[in-house]
Formats: C-alpha cells, structure tokens, sequence
C-alpha cells in the first residue's frame, strides 16, 4: 500500500503544483496546496478507487485552491501577478537571446495576468486542458460537471482570454 502511494505521489505531485501554481500565481502558496493534496490523498488512500485517483486529485486541488483564495480574500491581501513570471519555470536554450527571452517572460506574465482575470471555474478548466493536456472528459469527470458544460466553459474562457491578448498584441505594435 505504501509504495503505491508514493508512486502515486510522485507522479502526480508535479501536476499538482503546475495546476495549483497557474491558479494561485504563488509558488509558495502552491507548495502548500501540494502538501495538503499529498496529505488528503494518503489519508484517503484506502477508499479511493485506483482509476479515481488523478481525477479525485484534480478535484481536491481545486478546492484547496479555492480555499486559499478565499483566505486572501478574507485577509484582504491583495497578490500582484510576478512579474519577473515565477510561477512557471520558463524552458531556457543553450544560448538565449536576452530581448527574446524578455519578450517571452512579458508575454508569460501577460498571459497568467490574464489567467487571474478568470474566475472559477472558467480558470481551473483552460489551464487543465491548454496547459496540463487533459482531455474533456477527464475535466468533466473531475470537476463533477457535465461534458458539455465543460466544452462552453472553455469556449467561453479561451474567447476571454483572446480579448486579454489581443490588447497585448495591440499595445506591442504600436
């Protein structure tokens, strides 16, 4: 039982903190969603079905990031994106150009400013399936929502976040 929870552990973990980094914008915060996930998951090890397991996780995650939004927001803290993009590891060449790189991270940080401007569920669901690749029905399974909801969900959010960007391209033009 034990080794199959770490190796359940381990494979989820780096999803788990892309997913809740992207939601939260704050890597600390998502260290922490990731370590109340791991510990929630090993409390439940036993009463979760082995092919219910990313999905459950999934779920969890969410509401932990929920949670934690919910705290800033009671605390009236009030979390600027990063604006040096720290919330997502950028892949790096063996010989970046430093212009192109910049442009890079002021798109990345264009984009998760974006992401933020989305409200739940709209922002859980593009960053499972644009960044974390899953496909429609697993996101309908864990979330608990109908396939179609999903599907208009995101159409309605990918149309948002086109606007967002189009405002950005506009500006760089310019």
């Amino acid at each position: 039982m034990l080794n199959d929870f770490q190796e359940s552990a381990e494979r989820h973990r780096n999803r788990i903190f892309t997913f809740a980094c992207y939601c939260l914008g704050d890597r600390d915060d998502a260290q922490d969603v990731t370590q109340v996930v791991l510990v929630r998951l090993w409390k439940n090890w036993a009463q979760i079905e082995p092919e219910r397991v990313e999905p459950w996780i999934i779920h969890v995650t969410r509401n932990a990031c929920i949670d934690v939004m919910r705290r800033r927001t009671s605390y009236r803290k009030v979390v600027a994106p990063d604006p040096e993009g720290d919330a997502v590891t950028l892949a790096a060449s063996t010989a970046p150009d430093p212009s192109a790189l910049t442009e890079t991270m002021e798109f990345q940080a264009h984009v998760e400013r974006a992401l933020a401007t989305l409200r739940e569920p709209y922002r859980s669901i593009v960053v499972l399936r644009e960044i974390q690749d899953y496909r429609y029905e697993e996101i309908s399974a864990a979330l608990g929502m109908p396939l179609n909801t999903v599907k208009v969900y995101l159409h309605r959010a990918r149309r948002k976040l086109r606007r967002e960007l189009q405002e950005y391209v506009s500006h760089e033009v310019e």
